[in-house]
C-alpha cells in the first residue's frame, strides 16, 4: 500500500506537513518513562502478579545509562495542519519508541534512522522519518540527576561494576538501537568505568538522544533521509551552514510541493539538491522503501511465503533489533499486494507500550524490536497456531501449519531471483549484499594515502561501519582507526556511508563521493538502482495477479440501484459469484484462490469495484483495471487459453525506463532555500547543538509570492467545495461515512491501535471491540457456512448453485478453525504450546479424568456422558464425551503437532454434530476458565459466549464430512451388525458368514464372522430381537457405499434370510444400512450365497437433539426422486408399477447420472448407488424387465430375468453354430458375439452371486462398455421374448424400446468406472 490514498483528497500537496524535535526537556529533568511503567504493570498483569505494586516506574536494578527516561515533544511546526492533525502522544512514541537514552564519551554515539507510520480510522497514512543522533547534555541538574541515580545503583548493586547483561523486564525497552545499549563484549573488558555502563559526572561527558522527524502525506523515504542528514551534518559541522537552519525547514514545509503523478522534483537540503520522483497514473503506486534490501534479509523463497500469508491474512509479527529493517519488510510486503490492501491491524513499529496488543484476536501485521541475545525460545507469544513469525536478522521465518501454496511458486522464485541477480544480490536469506558498481574502475585499496593502510584500515572501517563491536575497538584497531580520523577523504567517506547507508566496499567501487556517470553523485546512482530495482520486482508480483483475476469483473455481482442502497444492505449482498469463479479456473489454482477470495482484503477491493460506478476509482483499482484492459488488446483470453502454464512479466524494461527518464530529467524544480524575516540574534550557531528555531517564521507559510502554492489553495477549495456538494445530495455526509466504515469493517474494527491514551481503561475498551469483533466474525462464518450449504433454499435466496463444492467448504471450515484458535488465544494467562484451544482440552481433560477415577467405584453414571441412540435395534448405543473424541484425535499417529490435533478435533465434533455441545461442555467447568483466562478474555464475557455457542449450534443443521474426507489414511474402527428377519429360526445359521464393507476410498477385505455369535437385544416393548455384531478396524473407507456379505452354505441349517446390515463407524458414530430382505442359500430365493447390498447413511431419531435431525438433501439424488415412491416399493407385492411410472424411474435414474458427471470430480460422490441402490439405473430397468414378464409358474420354481437373457444367448450360440446368424450384418453379430461372452464371464465367476446379481452386474457391465444399446435390439429381436413376456409387456414394443435405447444413449457421454466390489472376479 502506498501513501497515494492519503495524498488524495482533501490534503494539499505539500511534500511535508510537520518538522518535529524530540529530546529532553531540560525543565522537568529525568522522568521515569511512564510507558516503562505501564509495560511492567502488563507484565505483571500477565504474569498474575499484582500489576498495582509492580509499576512503579523506577529500576534500581538497572544501569541509569541503561534505563528509559521520558522524551517530549520540544518543538514542532507548524503548530497545527487542518487536514493532518498534529498527536503529539503518537508522534512522540513513534519518534523514540522507547523513550530517551543516554550514552558517555566511551559509548558509540552514531546517528541512526528509521520511519514510522500512523493509519487514521478511514485507513488513511502519514509517515513519520526520523534521525536520532546524540546531543551533549548541558544542564548541570540533569547531569547531576543522573550522578544520583549512578550511586544509587551501586549502593543496590555493589557488584554492579562487572558488565552484566540486564534482567529486569524494562530492560526490553532500552533506547532505539539496541545492538548499542546491550553489555560490552569481552575485549572491551580493559576499557575503563564509563564503557562499561558507569557514569562519573566529574570525567565523563553525557549525552541524550535527540530526534529530528518529517511528517509527510508520502512514502518519500530517501528524500526525507537525505534531507535531514543534511541537516544534523550542519548542526555538528565546524562551519556554519549557508543559511540559518530555519531557511531550509521553512523550504521543505512551504514551498516544496508534491511532485504531479508522472514528474519528477528536484528541491535542495543544506548542502545537496534532492530529487524525488512520483509515479504516473498508469503505473504502480509509490513505494520508496527498498526492496533491494527486503529480499536479502530473508531469502526470496521466504519472502514469497511471507508474501502468501500476507495474502492469507495471517498474524504475522516481525522481529530485529532494527527500527527500519521492521519498517522495510512491512512496507516492501505490503506494496507487493498490489492491486489489493492489507485491511487489519498494521503495526511496523509495535512500541514496548502495546506489547499486550499481540494478544489481539485478528489478523495482524506488527513489528517487534528483539533485543540482542534474546532466545526466540523465551519469546511468549499469546498465540501461534496461525502465526506467521519473521525473524529478519536470522533470515528465517516460521510457518503456520497447513495453508496453501501460492500458485506457480516455484517459476515465480525463479523470475524473481533472475532479476536479483541482474542487480548483484543474491537469492539467498543472509547473503551481503553486493552492489554493481556504476563504473568498471576500482580503486582497490583507496589510494588516497601514501603510507597505504591496506587490509586494516579496511576492516577498522568495516566494523565501524557495521558497528559490530558496540564502537569500541581494541588496542591495534584503535591505532588505525586514529589514523583514518586523521585523513579528511576517509572521514568523508566514512560519514557518506554512514548517512546514506551504503556498504563501504560499495563505495570503495564507486570512488568515494566522486562524480559517477553524467556529473551524478554515487548516492544518486544507488537511488536509481534501488527504484529501478523495486518497481521491477513489484512488476513480477502484480503480473501473477493480472492472469490470475484477468476476468474477475465477470464475476462481480452489481445488484443494487444506487451507492446508498447498496451502502445500507452491504453485509446481506452477494457481491462476487465465487462458486463460478472458481469453475473457471485451473485446478492447481483453486487450493490458493478458494482461501484467498474469503479475505477482507480481496472482499474490500470488490466492495470498491462496485461502487466505482458512482464514484471516482479507488486509484489502485484504476491502475489494474488498465492493465486488465491493456492485456485484453494484446491478448484476449479464451476459456481454451485457461492453464495453469506460467507466463513471466513482459514489462519490466519499460517500467524501469519511465523511472530511469524521470531521475535523469528533472521535470519540476522547487524554489531554494532563502533568507527569511527573522530576528538577528536568536537561535545562533554553536557546533553540536541543535539550535531553538524561531517558531514565529516556522508557524505559517508565504504569503503571496509563492503562485505555486496559491494556485493550489484555490483549486483545491473548489474541489472540496464540489465534493461536499455532491455528498449532500447524495447521502448526509455522517451517515455516509457512518455506512461507509460499517460496509468496509465487516468484522474488523481496529487499524491501529490508539497511541494518545494508553491507560488501563483504554486497553480494556480495545479488548471490548476484539470481543465484539469475534462475536461478528462468528456469526458471519457459521451465517456463510449455512448458506453454502443449504441447497435449494439458498438458491432461492439468490445465493448461486444449490452445492458447495468440497473445496469450498473446506476452505471455510479451515477458516472456521482459525476463528476458534483466536477466540481460545484471546486474554490467555500463561501460554502453553502452540494452540490454545488444545491446551484447554488438555486441562479439561487432566480433570475429567481424576473425576473418573473418584467415580469410578461409585455406580453412579457419569453426568456428561450422552449415549447415541440409534435407530437400529441391533446397534448397541456409542459412548459420546468430549474426552472420548479427544482420546479418537490422541490415537492417531499421523498428526504430530498441537494445531493438528486441536483442528482434526473441530472437524470431528463438526462431522458428529457436536461441536457447540462439546465446547459448552469444556466451557460449563468455569473454574478452570477463569485459571486460565483474564477477566477481558472472549470466553469469560457470558453473554457473548452464549451468542456464539448458538452460532455454532445453527451447523448442526447441516452434514458435514470433513473429518471423513480429509483424514484418509487413519486406521478406523468399525461395527456390522447383520439383522435376520425376525424369525428365530430363521436367525440362526450353521455356515460360516463373511462381510466385505467398501468405500469411496476402499474396501475392508473379506472379514470372516465367528460362527453363531448371536446377541438378543430388547426392544421399548421387551421383544426380543437376534442379530450377529462384528467389530474391526482398517484404514478410512471414506463414505461407505456397498457391504458384500455371504456365507460358504455349510451345515443343516445354511439358508439365511438376512433383513438388513448396519455398519457404524466408532469414531464419527455415521451409521449406513443396507437393506437386503432376502435368502442367502442354494434353493432358496435366486440360489445367491453372496450379495452385494447397496447402501446410504441414516438419519438419527427425530427425538434426538434439536437441530441433530436435521439433514441436507442427499447430494447423489436429483431433487425430484424424494417425490416419487421408491423403486423397491414400486416393485413390491401386490403393486404393479404402470409403464409411464416405469419411463419416469429409467429417465430420473439416466438423470441422476448425468447431474453426477456435471458435477467436479472431487464432489461427485458415489456412482454405486446410483447405479445400483434404491432408485438406481440397475432397479429401473429391473422394472422394465419384469413388466409383462412370465415370471410365477403354477407348481414351478420362478423364474427370473436372468433365466431369460441366459436363454437368450443359447439361441444365439447355437443359432450362429447352425449357421443362422451367419448372414447378419457384421456390427450386429459383433455385438451378439459380445453378449454372449459377457453372460459367460458373469457365469463363470468364482462368486456366488444369484440370478438378480448377476442381472445387476450385466447391466453395471453394459453401461460401463456402452454396449446396453446395442444389446437390447437382441433380446428384443430374440424369439424367446415370443416365450417369455406376454404381448403388453414393454420389452415387445418396438416405439417404448427405441425410446429407452435413445435415454440410454446419452450415458455414452460418460466414462462410467465400477466399484471393485461389483466387479471382482468377473474375467473379461
Amino acid at each position: 500500500m502506498s501513501g497515494t490514498n492519503a495524498a488524495s483528497g482533501a490534503a494539499p500537496c505539500r511534500f511535508a506537513h510537520y518538522f518535529v524535535i524530540c529530546g529532553i526537556d531540560t525543565e522537568t529533568g529525568l522522568e521515569p518513562d511512564e510507558l516503562a511503567a505501564l509495560y511492567q504493570w502488563l507484565e505483571a498483569d500477565r504474569q498474575g502478579r499484582d500489576p498495582d505494586t509492580a509499576a512503579t516506574g523506577e529500576n534500581f536494578e538497572q544501569s541509569p545509562l541503561k534505563r528509559t527516561f521520558k522524551s517530549k515533544v520540544l518543538a514542532h511546526y507548524p503548530e497545527n495542519v487542518e487536514w493532518n492533525p498534529f498527536d503529539q502522544d503518537a508522534v512522540n512514541m513513534l519518534c523514540m519508541p522507547k523513550g530517551l537514552s543516554f550514552r558517555t564519551q566511551a559509548d558509540s554515539r552514531e546517528p541512526q534512522f528509521h520511519s514510522f507510520l500512523i493509519t487514521r480510522e478511514d485507513g488513511s497514512r502519514t509517515y513519520g522519518f526520523v534521525h536520532t543522533f546524540y546531543e551533549e547534555v548541558t544542564s548541570p541538574q540533569i547531569c547531576s540527576a543522573m550522578q544520583t541515580l549512578y550511586q544509587m545503583h551501586q549502593a543496590e548493586n555493589p557488584s554492579s561494576a562487572t558488565p552484566s547483561s540486564s534482567s529486569s523486564s524494562s530492560s526490553s525497552m532500552d533506547s532505539l538501537a539496541s545492538s548499542l545499549d546491550e553489555a560490552d563484549s569481552p575485549s572491551s573488558s580493559s576499557c575503563r568505568s564509563a564503557a562499561c555502563g558507569g557514569y562519573d559526572a566529574s570525567r565523563d561527558t553525557l549525552y541524550v538522544s535527540k530526534a529530528l522527524c518529517l511528517i509527510t502525506p508520502m512514502p518519500f523515504m530517501h528524500a526525507c533521509r537525505r534531507f535531514l542528514s543534511q541537516v544534523h551534518r550542519a548542526v555538528t559541522a565546524s562551519l556554519p551552514p549557508p543559511l540559518p537552519l530555519e531557511s531550509y525547514v521553512h523550504n521543505i514545509l512551504y514551498e516544496v510541493p508534491l511532485p504531479p503523478p508522472g514528474r519528477s522534483l528536484k528541491f535542495h537540503g543544506v548542502y545537496e539538491p534532492i530529487v524525488c520522483q512520483r509515479p504516473g497514473p498508469g503505473e504502480l503506486p509509490l513505494a520508496d522503501f527498498p526492496l533491494g534490501q527486503t529480499f536479502p534479509l530473508l531469502g526470496v523463497e521466504n519472502l514469497v511465503q511471507l508474501f502468501n500469508c500476507t495474502l492469507l491474512e495471517m498474524q504475522i509479527l516481525l522481529y530485529s533489533q532494527d527500527y527500519q529493517r521492521l519498517m522495510t519488510v512491512a512496507e516492501g510486503i505490503t506494496t507487493l499486494l498490489f492491486p489489493f490492501q492489507w485491511q487489519h491491524v498494521y503495526v511496523p513499529i509495535l512500541p514496548a507500550s502495546l506489547l499486550h496488543f499481540l494478544d489481539a484476536p485478528v489478523p495482524y501485521l506488527m513489528g517487534l524490536q528483539s533485543k540482542e541475545g534474546t532466545d526466540r525460545s523465551k519469546l511468549e507469544l499469546p498465540q501461534e497456531a496461525n502465526l506467521c513469525f519473521v525473524d529478519i536478522d536470522n533470515h528465517c521465518i516460521e510457518l503456520p501449519e497447513d495453508f496453501p501454496q501460492f500458485p506457480n511458486k516455484p517459476e515465480l522464485i525463479q523470475e524473481l531471483s533472475e532479476v536479483l541477480l541482474r542487480y548483484g544480490i543474491s537469492p539467498v536469506g543472509g547473503a551481503p549484499p553486493t552492489s554493481v558498481p556504476t563504473s568498471t574502475t576500482t580503486l582497490g585499496s583507496v589510494s588516497v594515502s601514501t603510507r597505504h593502510p591496506g587490509l586494516k584500515s579496511q576492516q577498522a572501517l568495516r566494523e565501524l561501519e557495521d558497528d559490530g563491536r558496540n564502537g569500541n575497538l581494541g588496542g591495534e584497531q584503535l591505532a588505525v582507526l586514529e589514523l583514518l580520523q586523521g585523513n579528511a577523504t576517509l572521514e568523508r567517506l566514512q560519514a557518506l556511508a554512514k548517512r546514506t547507508g551504503v556498504r563501504v566496499e560499495a563505495l570503495r567501487g564507486v570512488g568515494g563521493e566522486g562524480e559517477a556517470q553524467g556529473g551524478r553523485t554515487a548516492v544518486d546512482e544507488e537511488e536509481l538502482r534501488n527504484a529501478k530495482l523495486n518497481v521491477q520486482l513489484r512488476e513480477v508480483f502484480a503480473s501473477r495477479f493480472t492472469m490470475m483475476f484477468a476476468d474477475y469483473e465477470a464475476f462481480v455481482i452489481q445488484s443494487a440501484p444506487d451507492l446508498e442502497s447498496w451502502l445500507t444492505n452491504r453485509e446481506q449482498m452477494h457481491n462476487f459469484d465465487k462458486a463460478s469463479f472458481l469453475s473457471d479456473q485451473p485446478e492447481p489454482y483453486l487450493p490458493f484462490l478458494s482461501h484467498f477470495i474469503e479475505t477482507q482484503m480481496f472482499a474490500t477491493f470488490i466492495d470498491n469495484k462496485i461502487m466505482s460506478q458512482w464514484e471516482e476509482k479507488e486509484p489502485l483499482l484504476r491502475v489494474f483495471d488498465g492493465r486488465i484492459d491493456k492485456a485484453r488488446l494484446y491478448n484476449v483470453r479464451a476459456p481454451s487459453l485457461r492453464s495453469s502454464n506460467y507466463q513471466r512479466c513482459t514489462i519490466l524494461k519499460e517500467s524501469a525506463q519511465a523511472i530511469e527518464q524521470r531521475l535523469l530529467k528533472i521535470d519540476h524544480t522547487a524554489i531554494h532555500p532563502h533568507l527569511l524575516d527573522m530576528k538577528i540574534g536568536q537561535g545562533k550557531y554553536e557546533q553540536g547543538f541543535f539550535p531553538k528555531l524561531q517558531s514565529d517564521v516556522l508557524s505559517v507559510g508565504p504569503t503571496n509570492n509563492n503562485r505555486w502554492s496559491n494556485r493550489t489553495a484555490t483549486a483545491q477549495r473548489r474541489k472540496d467545495r464540489h465534493r461536499q456538494q455532491t455528498e449532500h445530495l447524495t447521502l448526509d455526509n455522517d451517515l455516509k461515512e457512518k455506512y461507509m466504515q460499517e460496509a468496509r469493517s465487516l468484522g474488523k474494527n481496529l487499524r491501529q491501535p490508539k497511541l494518545s491514551d494508553l491507560s488501563p481503561a483504554v486497553i480494556a475498551q480495545t479488548n471490548w471491540k476484539f470481543v465484539e469483533g469475534l462475536l461478528k466474525e462468528c456469526r458471519m462464518k457459521t451465517k456463510r457456512m449455512l448458506v453454502e450449504k443449504m441447497g435449494r433454499e439458498a438458491v432461492e435466496l439468490g445465493h448461486g448453485e444449490a452445492n458447495i463444492t468440497g473445496l469450498e467448504e473446506n476452505t471455510l471450515i479451515a477458516s472456521l478453525c482459525d476463528l476458534l484458535e483466536r477466540i481460545w488465544s484471546h486474554g490467555l494467562q500463561v501460554k502453553q504450546g502452540k494452540s490454545a484451544l488444545w491446551s484447554h482440552l488438555l486441562h479439561y481433560q487432566a480433570r475429567e479424568e481424576t473425576l473418573e477415577q473418584q467415580q469410578a467405584e461409585s455406580p453412579v453414571s457419569n453426568g456428561p456422558e450422552r449415549r447415541k441412540s440409534e435407530s437400529s435395534l441391533g446397534m448397541p448405543s456409542l459412548r459420546e464425551s468430549v474426552i472420548q473424541d479427544m482420546r479418537h484425535i490422541q490415537s492417531m499417529g499421523e498428526i504430530k503437532t498441537d494445531v493438528g490435533r486441536a483442528r482434526a478435533w473441530i472437524r470431528l465434533s463438526l462431522e458428529k454434530k457436536l461441536l457447540s455441545q462439546h465446547l459448552k461442555r469444556l466451557l460449563s467447568r468455569q473454574a478452570l476458565t477463569k485459571k486460565l483466562y483474564k477477566r477481558y478474555a472472549f470466553l469469560r464475557c457470558e453473554e457473548e459466549k452464549e451468542q456464539f455457542l448458538f452460532h455454532l449450534l445453527s451447523l448442526n443443521t447441516v452434514d458435514y464430512f470433513c473429518f471423513t474426507s480429509v483424514f484418509t489414511t487413519i486406521m478406523i474402527p468399525y461395527r456390522a451388525v447383520i439383522i435376520p428377519i425376525k424369525k428365530l429360526s430363521n436367525a440362526m445359521t450353521t455356515s460360516n458368514p463373511w462381510v466385505c464393507v467398501s468405500g469411496e476410498l476402499g474396501d475392508s477385505g473379506v472379514r470372516q464372522i465367528t460362527k453363531n455369535v448371536l446377541e438378543m437385544t430388547f426392544d421399548s416393548a421387551f421383544r426380543p430381537h437376534t442379530h450377529i455384531d462384528a467389530m474391526f478396524k482398517c484404514q478410512n473407507l471414506g463414505k461407505l457405499t456397498t457391504v458384500q456379505l455371504g456365507h460358504d452354505n455349510s451345515g443343516l441349517l445354511a439358508k439365511w434370510l438376512v433383513d438388513c446390515v448396519m455398519v457404524r463407524n466408532e469414531i464419527t458414530g455415521h451409521t449406513y444400512k443396507f437393506p437386503c430382505g432376502r435368502w442367502l442359500g442354494k434353493g432358496v430365493d435366486d440360489g445367491s450365497l453372496e450379495r452385494v447390498l447397496i447402501g446410504e447413511l441414516t438419519s438419527p431419531n427425530a427425538d434426538e437433539d434439536c437441530g441433530r435431525g436435521c439433514r441436507t438433501p442427499d447430494m447423489q439424488h436429483s431433487p425430484g426422486q424424494t417425490r416419487r415412491a421408491s423403486i423397491t416399493s414400486m416393485g413390491g407385492r401386490g403393486y404393479k408399477p404402470t409403464s409411464a411410472q416405469i419411463q419416469e424411474a429409467i429417465g430420473e435414474a439416466v438423470n441422476s447420472i448425468c447431474k453426477h458427471f456435471h458435477k467436479p470430480e472431487k464432489e461427485r460422490g458415489s456412482l454405486t448407488i446410483l447405479l445400483c441402490g434404491e432408485v438406481g439405473l440397475v432397479g429401473a430397468l429391473e422394472l422394465f424387465f419384469h413388466n409383462g414378464f412370465k415370471s410365477a409358474r403354477l407348481f414351478q420354481k420362478t423364474v427370473f430375468v436372468w433365466d431369460f437373457v441366459e436363454k437368450a444367448v443359447a439361441y444365439m450360440e447355437s443359432a450362429d453354430q447352425m449357421g443362422d446368424m451367419q448372414e447378419t450384418a457384421e456390427p450386429l453379430g459383433l455385438t451378439c458375439v459380445s453378449l454372449c461372452h459377457y453372460v459367460s464371464a458373469i457365469n463363470s465367476s468364482p462368486r456366488n452371486i444369484g440370478k438378480d446379481g448377476k442381472f445387476q452386474l450385466l447391466v453395471c457391465l453394459g453401461a460401463r462398455d456402452r454396449l446396453l444399446i446395442q444389446w437390447l435390439p437382441l433380446l428384443v429381436e430374440c424369439p424367446v421374448i415370443q416365450r417369455m413376456y406376454e404381448e403388453s409387456a414393454l420389452l415387445r414394443d418396438r416405439t417404448t424400446v427405441n425410446d429407452l435405447i435413445a435415454v440410454l444413449q446419452t450415458l455414452h457421454d460418460f466414462p462410467i468406472t465400477l466399484e471393485a466390489s461389483l466387479v471382482k472376479g468377473i474375467d473379461l
